[in-house]
């Protein structure tokens, strides 16, 4: 099996150094049998000292999502080899889907590596603190001085903004029966130009992902609608599968989803731990 490492280019992309069955950046896109790449955002300093570096993915294929467990073909190191990544793989480019927390001492010569290996070939790519790759993700987007949306997974909890987002649960439930989740979203207002009502009222979307877990999870609404004024939204999501699983919301400004990526000042996760029996 060959190592295929990941080289950066300019500050948001990443070109993989792959084998001839690679598709060519203009070719048409293939529905299925394409790679799936681990993408490093950037990184951005918390609140407490620490550092957060966001990773995204790029599953090549138009259609075919890719199931990955965690193990010796999805892993991350130093460290647990589940610091959060995903184990399913939606199609296309996804931005900023979890972070790894560093702490304050990590310095800028250490690395956390992603590494994927699907249809033998082993792409990693690693991050570091280096100072080209810091991020606004949670200062204010330059300009507009816009802010992640504020998130909560339950109502007196703990707000959160940005990549690594909030983390609930485990919740319990039971295979084949629906399981409600409830959360609050909501946003400062910048993304739309204008804050008037202050945060609260402004237009917050949401989308819920299987993050992780061994079966299928169909969820009663992907989008739910945040209530004006506290922002609470609510959908249901039913397993087919007894396990450990971890379900993703990300709550989009008004930015939307198209304009996510380039500093990652746009959006926040929210993932919830649940147990199937």
């Amino acid at each position: 099996m060959r190592l295929l490492q990941i080289v950066s280019v300019g500050l948001f992309t990443c070109a993989p150094i792959i084998g001839s069955a690679a598709q060519l950046p203009l070719a048409p896109i293939a529905k299925s049998g394409q790679s799936v790449t681990p993408v490093y955002e950037g990184w951005y300093r918390n609140a407490d000292g620490t550092f957060s570096m966001s990773f995204g993915y790029y599953n090549r294929n138009a259609a075919e999502v890719i199931e990955i467990p965690i193990g010796a073909d999805n892993f991350v190191v130093p460290g647990d080899t589940n610091q959060g990544q995903p184990t399913r793989f939606e199609a296309r480019r996804h931005w900023g889907v979890f972070a790894v927390k560093v702490p304050a001492n990590f310095g800028t010569s250490n690395k956390v590596t992603w590494t994927i290996k699907w249809h033998g070939e082993t792409f990693a790519i690693p991050a570091s603190l280096h100072p080209d790759w810091e991020i606004d993700a949670l200062a204010g987007e330059a300009g507009s001085g816009n802010t992640p949306p504020v998130l909560k997974l339950s109502s007196g909890g703990p707000s959160a903004q940005g990549p690594a987002g909030a983390i609930g649960g485990p919740l319990s439930a039971t295979v084949g029966q629906p399981l409600t989740l409830t959360i609050w979203a909501t946003d400062d207002g910048k993304a739309s130009g204008s804050v008037a009502g202050g945060r609260g009222n402004a237009a917050v979307s949401l989308t819920w992902f299987k993050h992780q877990g061994p079966g299928s999870v169909t969820f009663s609404e992907v989008t739910p609608r945040p209530a004006q004024g506290d922002g609470m939204a609510t959908t249901t999501a039913t397993f087919d599968k007894p396990g450990t699983y971890v379900l993703r919301v990300r709550a989009n400004d008004a930015s939307g989803v198209a304009g996510a990526g380039h500093a990652q000042c746009c959006w926040t996760n929210g993932f919830v731990r649940v147990q199937v029996r």
